[in-house]
């Protein structure tokens, strides 16, 4: 089995894992920090799909969901602040 495989298996495990947190989070906060470390796997996964794939454009779509994920993150907690 290639390493790739393995690092896409920890990835679906690790984001079931944070699905199951998203849903049981007490708070709006949490569910924030959940979704854009959800944001976070989904960007890594799309690096390690450029990678095994031999193909950059991947990691263009991968830093803009990043900016993107990091822009939601922000106005989320903007919002939760109350100073939006």
């Amino acid at each position: 089995m290639s390493v790739f495989l393995y690092c896409a298996i920890c990835f679906v495990v690790l984001a079931l894992v944070l699905i199951v947190r998203l849903v049981i989070g007490p708070t709006a906060a949490d569910r924030a920090v959940v979704a854009d470390a959800i944001d976070v796997l989904c960007d890594m996964g799309l690096v390690l799909f450029a990678l095994y794939s031999g193909r950059g454009i991947y990691l263009d779509i991968a830093l803009i969901t990043a900016v993107l994920g990091f822009i939601g993150t922000t106005l989320v907690g903007k919002y939760l602040e109350g100073k939006l």
